[in-house]
């Protein structure tokens, strides 16, 4: 087996990613990137490793991975993707996305694009912006998609300032039974998500439960030394709570349904199709 070089680098690394190689390449990756989190400063950093095992004129290793360049990030690194051979994409706990271009000739890297409220939250009990972290990135240039825990996926193109497509659901528990969850979604669904005691034990990971109900098996790491009695069905180990029912609340799939809202056994949504719907009758 191979040794692993080791350099300590004062940062907490959150991600690391190899560059891509131009196609058709038989070379061995030689540059990657990482990204820090948790640190009064983060920073996106460019390394490049050489042929491990060989002094330099120093007496050092050629192989130690050594620091090209690197820049600071406003928030923790939640994800780092090469979007081409130059270019950098960042997804920040701040919200933000950001590509890096990184200058071969005097080894600097440099804010190429940046889309600093690509995933926020707004609406009532919230304030009239704040962010919400972007915890994913996804790139086929010239697209990039994000996905944030403000519940929306994000499309942009290099080329442009907005986001090309905004995929804006919403997602509430039921304020007095939280053993329920609601969504809706940009594709027509509104869906009930039902994690309460007495939905019936299936056999099967993910199986049809009929017409417009479907129910699916979850499991979640024990929580030692815990209560049950103050554990939310949604975390609970016990295999009497073990299954999911998801209910399709619409007669058919419209247009994007934007909003919803529960209070006792009602709900009302409003979609893009020009209609209202409303139920008194939730658990019926």
């Amino acid at each position: 087996m191979e040794e692993i070089y080791a350099k300590f680098v004062s940062q907490k690394i959150s991600k690391t990613r190899w560059r891509p190689l131009p196609p058709g390449s038989l070379q061995t990756a030689e540059t990657f990137a990482t990204g820090s989190w948790d640190n009064e400063e983060n920073y996106v950093s460019l390394w490049s490793i050489g042929d491990f095992g060989n002094l330099d004129s120093d007496g050092g290793f050629e192989g130690d991975h050594q620091l090209l360049c690197d820049i600071r990030h406003h928030g923790d690194v939640m994800d780092l993707q090469f979007f081409d051979q130059e270019r950098i994409v960042t997804a920040s706990s701040t919200g933000c996305v950001t590509v890096f271009l990184h200058h071969p000739n005097n080894q600097t890297l440099s804010v190429n694009q940046q889309w600093t409220t690509a995933h926020y939250h707004a609406g009532p009990g919230s304030p009239s912006y704040s962010s919400a972290p972007c915890t994913g990135v996804v790139c086929n240039n010239p697209e990039i998609v994000t996905v944030g825990e403000d519940g929306r996926i994000n499309l942009f193109r290099a080329d442009h300032k907005e986001a090309v497509r905004t995929i804006v659901w919403e997602v509430h528990f039921h304020p007095s039974n939280p053993d329920h969850l609601f969504t809706c979604s940009e594709d027509g669904s509104l869906w009930h998500w039902d994690a309460s005691t007495d939905v019936p034990e299936k056999s099967s990971l993910f199986h049809q439960g009929g017409r417009s109900s479907t129910f699916l098996s979850h499991s979640i790491s024990n929580q030692a030394n815990v209560h049950q009695s103050v554990i939310s069905s949604w975390l609970s180990n016990d295999p009497a709570k073990d299954r999911i029912e998801i209910t399709s609340l619409l007669p058919s799939r419209s247009l994007s349904v934007n909003s919803l809202d529960v209070l006792g056994p009602c709900l009302v949504c409003g979609t893009d199709a020009e209609a209202i719907y409303v139920t008194r009758h939730l658990f019926s």
